[in-house]
């Protein structure tokens, strides 16, 4: 992978764990109205498998490509991607402050 592109493919691997996050976010704020009271065991199964299918999603999302540049011995773009992807992370959390902080 060229090493100028590095920056760009980071960036839409983080906006895809951003997008990802969001989707999981409103599907948690809006789950009592989509699926209604979970008063069993259930509730909590499930929402312990969305943990566990967000983290392999987003540890996907954030990991992979770099693990796959490293394992094909590009060990430098792999670590620079995965520099670039968690400060793409970053910049989207602070913007997120940012414009929480403005409301």
């Amino acid at each position: 992978m060229s090493t100028n592109k590095l920056p760009l493919w980071s960036l839409a691997h983080a906006l895809g764990v951003a997008v990802y996050v969001t989707l999981v976010a409103l599907v948690m704020q809006n789950g009592a109205k989509i699926f209604g009271q979970m008063n069993n065991l259930l509730g909590p199964v499930t929402i312990l498998m969305l943990f566990v299918v967000s983290a392999t999603v987003t540890g996907a999302l954030v990991l992979g490509k770099p693990v796959l540049l490293y394992l094909d011995g590009q060990k430098s773009e792999a670590v620079k991607m995965f520099g670039y992807t968690v400060g793409w992370l970053v910049v989207l959390v602070l913007a997120s402050l940012l414009i929480q902080g403005l409301k």
